[in-house]
């Protein structure tokens, strides 16, 4: 075989390689990945059936119901415009608390209640994933122009 041929084999073989490494590189990747997705975009059908993603909102007021065995917890997710049951079986988060910001992550049932495999709680009082504070922002500026009031800061007040 000629040096010239070697080469190509040589290179041919690494090009091979390369593409095998990068499949499997993204195929790690591809599994690993998870969506978050707000109430409103469950609600409205954008969520994937059948595969894990992350609904994040506020749990709202009175939602919050645990079964018999201590760790069933039954609460409801919500961005202020729509609303999405969610089931979780273990142990919560010791800042997880009704009206206050949380993160859930599993998967859609059948019957639309999210069954989750995981529930994280923000840190702080000032701490909300960017996500759920834009779709809380967004609902609050949509409920805002349908009730159509003036809202004047206080600052701008005096120069009035």
């Amino acid at each position: 075989m000629k040096p010239r041929h070697k080469r190509f084999v040589f290179i041919g073989l690494g090009l091979l390689a390369l593409g095998v490494a990068t499949v499997l590189v993204l195929n790690a990747f591809q599994k690993n990945l998870v969506f978050f997705f707000t109430p409103t975009m469950v609600a409205n059908g954008e969520a994937p059936q059948g595969q894990s993603f992350r609904i994040g909102g506020m749990v709202e007021d009175g939602s919050l119901v645990r079964d018999g065995d201590g760790l069933t917890v039954h609460f409801v997710v919500t961005d202020t415009a729509k609303s999405v049951p969610v089931t979780y079986k273990g142990i919560l988060p010791d800042l997880f608390k009704e009206g206050k910001g949380a993160v859930a992550q599993g998967k859609l049932g059948a019957d639309g209640t999210f069954v989750a495999s995981e529930v994280l709680a923000k840190h702080d009082e000032n701490y909300m994933p960017p996500e759920a504070a834009e779709a809380l922002a967004k609902a609050k500026a949509s409920g805002a122009q349908e009730s159509k009031s003036l809202v004047v800061p206080a600052n701008k007040k005096d120069s009035l």
